[in-house]
């Protein structure tokens, strides 16, 4: 058996105790029975236009919620207009779907919403949404792009942490890494290890107040 979840929706408050959630339940009930599935919980908005979007839509919001924990990846509408009224809406919300993995099948017809083979004006719609979103995203990479280059040429930097010594007080501790790592007159120059352990013997404290550490004195003195 195939497990599902229905949805149903009336649009005025006045339908609400009218035959539109009967009538729906019926289908809905029918096609489940002739198709061995099991319609395991219903989802009901009461008021609701066809051409409201999903944010505005309670027990839509519910359904996908429960779909996005919940084994269930069947959907029964009684038809496509209880879905949205308006087609640029029923595709958005019928994307979430696919997106999910999800088939939403109207009780009706027997027809599979979310088949890929639809009617063309919906593949149509359908393209022409993945396009502009497509448009979007590429809109927002090239203006993340612009921005990070003005404040590359404002600063120097654009991104990542800002490097030890631009910060108060670091200028010294930088310059007194510099002073113990040059070579003395006579003897020998100081690793880096040893330069951490006599900045931890100062106690000289480290941006995130940990220890000193040789990885740390190299990185500095490479810049």
């Amino acid at each position: 058996m195939i497990k599902a979840f229905s949805y149903l929706r009336v649009s005025g408050k006045g339908q609400v105790l009218g035959d539109g959630f009967p009538r729906q339940r019926e289908a809905i009930d029918a096609y489940a029975k002739s198709s061995g599935i099991v319609v395991e919980e219903e989802f009901v908005d009461e008021g609701v236009s066809g051409t409201t979007e999903l944010s505005d839509r309670d027990a839509l919001a519910r359904l996908l919620d429960r779909i996005e924990s919940n084994g269930v990846r069947t959907v029964l509408v009684e038809r496509s207009d209880r879905l949205a009224r308006d087609l640029l809406v029923g595709e958005v919300i019928l994307g979430q779907f696919r997106d999910l993995g999800v088939s939403v099948i109207e009780a009706a017809s027997g027809n599979v919403l979310t088949a890929d083979n639809a009617d063309p004006t919906k593949v149509l719609i359908r393209q022409i949404l993945g396009a502009v979103a497509e448009f979007d995203r590429r809109v927002t990479v090239a203006k993340l792009r612009a921005a990070r280059l003005r404040k590359k040429a404002r600063t120097g930097r654009c991104e990542g942490r800002r490097p030890y010594g631009v910060e108060a007080g670091e200028a010294e501790v930088v310059g007194k890494i510099k002073a113990l790592r040059r070579k003395p007159t006579k003897g020998k120059r100081l690793s880096y290890d040893e330069i951490a352990s006599q900045l931890n013997s100062e106690g000289i404290p480290t941006r995130n107040g940990g220890p000193w550490r040789a990885s740390t004195i190299g990185q500095i003195l490479g810049r």
